[in-house]
């Protein structure tokens, strides 16, 4: 977690990246639970080892019926609608968007490029990889506390991140994020507008993404997909991304255009992604899978996508090989490079709430961290650290104690007539599209918590 130190050095590669991520392969020898009980085994090469599984298995939501709670909600917004605890995930809305920095290699190779273009594909590239981690997430994230922080910081990965909860109606969720080699910012705030529609829930995740890379002098802007989760009702539930999204360079007037294609009546277009950047190269990607870049106007190839995931690039010459059964053919064009591949998910990634490799280790609470983080960090929530626990029933009885207490904040400072003051970040405007935004304040990794609320 890296907590005593503000700095890193070292390489950001893609290779570096990987190498991180091969420590965390054996599950037997790395601490499983989230509990203060020892501190995580360090590698020879210095890196903290990350937990690789939660300390309980997914709770099963067949014997329970969403229908009864939804019904009366067709059409309306969701976020002040209680569901039961069983159909969340063990993790804050807050965590859910630290999940952007999962591939920051990303960013990192962005840094490294001289050429705008070369940097816009690995922008773009990145974008894409943010919305990945949802494929087959279907448990909602805790909606989370007025007041309520999450902090990580990854010195393997080269970076810190803090967000937090600034106003409750509407929930809007701002962050921030540097890296330790000062080479990148990347700030936003999102208010994720939610609408059940008889069988599905859509999410609009409204606010504005900004990423600034230093040693160019650039500034990336781009809002998110919407996202839909169907059959809520009946049957097996399943995500889809759509709508465009169009990601700005503020310092050259680069602009990419990428289109989340929905699924369509037959599900062909499921997970794709397709768009161009100036006219000149254009990007396509299944979200779940990969990202290519490559020019227009050429004779088109197909990669063979393997059972387990991996891409066999195939022209007419090409021998064949013992390949797997082929799970499914896209067009690809020659020339094209490969820009991103989504992590591999842990084996029992299913009893997981098929989290990433990543998604696991957010939550995480480490021998004397109690004693670094701020109180309100969602580490220290108790229906969350049960829910993770497997102890539902307390998890449920936990969750229903803190919306009572966060009412009850609520109608004491309007009796009071007192506003509700936010500690990391103000209301402002974003400096590169002129639209109302939530700006980092500073000052939280200088860790002075004295005056935080209690939300606990």
């Amino acid at each position: 977690t890296g907590f005593d130190s503000d700095n890193s050095s070292g390489d950001f590669s893609e290779a570096n990246h990987k190498a991180a991520e091969m420590l965390d392969l054996d599950p037997h020898q790395s601490n499983r639970t989230g509990k203060h009980n020892g501190e995580r085994e360090i590698q020879e090469n210095g890196i903290k080892r990350h937990r690789t599984s939660l300390p309980a298995p997914m709770f099963s939501r067949s014997d329970f019926s969403v229908w009864s709670i939804l019904k009366k909600c067709i059409g309306l917004e969701l976020s002040k609608i209680t569901m039961p605890i069983v159909f969340n995930e063990p993790l804050s809305f807050l965590q859910r968007i630290t999940e952007y920095m999962e591939h920051i290699y990303l960013i990192n190779k962005a840094c490294s490029h001289a050429n705008p273009l070369e940097r816009m594909q690995a922008v773009a590239a990145f974008a894409v990889s943010a919305v990945a981690s949802q494929w087959e997430r279907t448990g909602k994230p805790f909606n989370p506390l007025l007041g309520e922080t999450y902090e990580l910081t990854r010195e393997d990965l080269g970076f810190r991140f803090i967000s937090e909860q600034v106003s409750h109606h509407p929930p809007i969720s701002a962050f921030y994020s540097e890296g330790l080699n000062k080479d990148f910012v990347f700030h936003g705030s999102i208010y994720p507008k939610l609408k059940f529609w008889g069988k599905s829930i859509e999410a609009e995740p409204r606010g504005t993404i900004t990423l600034e890379l230093l040693k160019h002098n650039e500034a990336y802007t781009w809002t998110n997909p919407t996202c839909c989760v169907h059959n809520v009702i009946i049957g097996k539930l399943w995500l889809e991304q759509y709508g465009t999204v169009e990601i700005v360079n503020h310092s050259t007037g680069d602009k990419c255009v990428l289109n989340f294609k929905p699924c369509g009546l037959f599900g062909k277009e499921l997970h794709k992604v397709e768009g161009y950047i100036q006219d000149k190269n254009v990007l396509f990607s299944q979200v779940t899978a990969k990202a290519w870049c490559f020019m227009k106007n050429a004779k088109c190839w197909k990669i063979q996508q393997r059972t387990a995931g991996e891409d066999v690039i195939k022209s007419e010459n090409d021998e064949a090989d013992d390949m797997p059964e082929v799970q499914e053919t896209v067009q690809f064009i020659p020339g094209s490079k490969l820009l991103w591949r989504i992590n591999c998910r842990p084996p029992n990634s299913s009893q997981m709430y098929n989290f990433t490799s990543f998604a696991v280790s957010l939550n995480e609470l480490e021998k004397g961290m109690e004693a670094i983080l701020a109180p309100t960090d969602c580490r220290l929530r108790p229906d969350i650290r049960n829910m993770e626990d497997g102890n539902m029933d307390l998890a449920s009885k936990e969750k229903e104690r803190l919306e009572e207490k966060q009412r009850a904040a609520r109608k004491e400072r309007a009796k009071d007539e007192v506003e509700w003051q936010t500690r990391w970040f103000h209301q402002g405007t974003n400096p590169y599209t002129g639209t109302p935004d939530w700006l980092y304040s500073g000052g939280y990794f200088d860790r002075n918590f004295s005056d935080c609320p209690d939300i606990y």
